[in-house]
């Protein structure tokens, strides 16, 4: 019911209104694109008789960015892509990830004043690859490795309504009190397992109705580096004043760059799903490749 207001509201308020505004507004197609992608390469490698210890080790990664902005008298609209996906290969263990992530947000802001929007946004998250959990004992206590995600399994789809508060260019928080949190799991091994919150094994769909805050901020915060920054937090309506009934999630990355085609990456991930795990999940890579640029 919630998910079939949120879109008849969609469909007959804000995207009519957004297409007649900007048909209207000579800026509509001046988008600021900005287009990024780039791979990471580290590797070592030590004799059978260095005594300093260590393993042999190789790890490649591949990024794309991608974001298009338009800001008129009339809207604040926002299209942000991101892809990740990278491998590690130590000499003892078979290849691993060590980053997978799909996201994609559009947000459309409608002015209301000079600092405050009235908002629209749908956000999309997944991965590519299967993930699994590794050193886990079977009931006999041999090690294998446990299917816990794969693509589309979980996949979330956040569709939110509300506020957005603008102080500057390098900062923006939003308050959507009407906000809808999709989960998807279309793996039916991890279906059947009845994880991701989902109500029993062999569920495909669960539904959540929201309440979201999401702080962002994106500055230079020295000469050649970049600071980005994006906390969410959901809280179920309906597990409100229960222990854990909030999702959080933390995403930091700095970035600096050596010259027009080489950087340095720097990215931390700090997360707490009480459908996932009880306790925080954090992961940090630090990385350096070559990047390819495209902005206007």
């Amino acid at each position: 019911m919630h998910k079939k207001i949120f879109l008849l509201i969609y469909l007959l308020v804000i995207a009519p209104a957004a297409k007649a505004s900007l048909e209207a507004d000579s800026l509509a197609s001046k988008w600021k694109k900005d287009f990024n992608t780039g791979i990471n390469l580290n590797q070592s490698s030590f004799s059978e008789n260095w005594k300093g210890g260590g393993t042999n080790t190789f790890a490649i990664g591949w990024f794309l960015n991608h974001t298009a902005k338009v800001v008129n008298k009339n809207w604040r609209l926002n299209s942000d892509l991101n892809l990740q996906v990278g491998f590690l290969q130590n000499r003892t263990q078979s290849l691993r990830k060590n980053v997978d992530r799909i996201f994609y947000e559009f947000k459309a802001g409608y002015r209301i004043s000079n600092k405050w929007d009235f908002y629209g946004s749908t956000n999309f998250s997944s991965q590519f690859f299967e993930g699994f959990e590794y050193g886990k004992k079977n009931l006999i206590g041999i090690p294998v490795d446990s299917l816990v995600s794969n693509i589309f399994a979980p996949a979330y789809l956040t569709s939110s309504m509300g506020m957005e508060y603008h102080p500057d260019k390098s900062f923006y928080t939003r308050i959507g009190i009407g906000s809808l949190r999709q989960t998807f799991v279309f793996d039916e091994r991890i279906s059947r397992a009845a994880l991701y919150g989902l109500e029993k094994p062999g569920d495909n769909i669960r539904n959540q109705f929201v309440f979201q805050y999401l702080m962002n901020i994106e500055k230079d915060i020295f000469q050649n580096i970049n600071m980005k920054a994006r906390y969410s937090a959901l809280i179920d309506y309906f597990r409100m004043g229960k222990p854990n009934g909030i999702v959080h999630r933390l995403d930091a990355n700095f970035t600096m760059k050596v010259n027009k085609y080489v950087s340095t990456n720097l990215q931390a991930v700090l997360f707490k799903d009480y459908d996932q795990d009880p306790n925080w999940q954090f992961s940090q890579i630090l990385s350096m490749g070559v990047l390819y640029r495209l902005a206007d």
